[in-house]
């Protein structure tokens, strides 16, 4: 939830940027959640050491600001967080991902994996991945692969032909089961819910939590594919309007915090 506060905060700044927060301000808000204060100085410290934020001194003030890599998670994200429609990909157009990384950049392939799945990507067999639509993988590889290790990567975009179904493809690389129950876990914590004015903050922080946790899960594939009656759809409507309900609320608790 870090990372969101962080993009809750570049929302309300007035040059759109993720800014520097003091410890006390995500101390302050994941509270409200129910995290308390030693899980979430553990988990600053943990983005820390993964190179997701740098941590400075302000006087007796420890101030948070997210890396290059950090800030790439948080704009992508609000990216994918506020289109009108993330799980809608044209039919039968997909990218294919060969990625074979040597041991000695596991580092790069232990940040890759999560960045292919915020992309929409699944696995087809080991260090092969498909994901619907044109995804352009240059932001994915070029801060995290040497220049001189980049032709290890092989990517191309197109529609499969024989012998291979497309359906074929689409349950080797993704359990329809799974995606389905994210969307019902989803639509039963928030379908039915009221905005809670009151605590704008926190219910929007965890709503994007579990929005952020569904567009994980779910690459948007195309319609012909999934079963019949498929949730997307009302889960994207749950979101957009929770959202819409809560979001002058939150502008105005966000405005107060330390």
């Amino acid at each position: 939830m870090v990372l969101s506060v962080l993009g809750f905060a570049s929302q309300h700044a007035a040059d759109g940027m993720v800014p520097a927060l003091p410890s006390a301000t995500f101390i302050s808000v994941l509270s409200r959640t129910g995290i308390g204060e030693a899980a979430t100085r553990a988990t600053l410290n943990r983005m820390t050491h993964r190179g997701l934020l740098t941590r400075r001194k302000d006087g007796r003030t420890t101030v948070f600001a997210p890396t290059d890599e950090g800030e790439r998670l948080v704009t992508q994200g609000r990216a994918r967080l506020f289109n009108p429609a993330p799980f809608e990909r044209p039919d039968d157009v997909w990218t294919v991902l060969s990625c074979p990384l040597p041991t000695r950049l596991r580092n790069a392939r232990y940040h890759l994996l999560p960045r292919l799945a915020w992309a929409g990507f699944g696995p087809l067999q080991p260090n092969l991945w498909i994901a619907p639509g044109r995804i352009d993988v240059r932001p994915l590889l070029v801060d995290l692969l040497p220049a001189e290790d980049l032709d290890l990567a092989h990517a191309f975009q197109g529609s499969p032909s024989f012998p291979t179904p497309t359906a074929q493809l689409v349950a080797r690389a993704w359990d329809l089961d799974v995606l389905r129950a994210a969307h019902d876990d989803f639509l039963t914590r928030w379908e039915n819910a009221e905005s809670d004015q009151a605590n704008a903050l926190p219910q929007l922080l965890l709503l994007t939590n579990d929005w952020s946790d569904l567009l994980r899960t779910d690459p948007g594939l195309p319609e012909k594919y999934l079963g019949p009656q498929w949730p997307a759809p009302r889960s994207t409507a749950t979101y957009q309007r929770l959202h819409a309900e809560l979001r002058s609320s939150v502008a105005r608790q966000f405005a107060s915090l330390p």
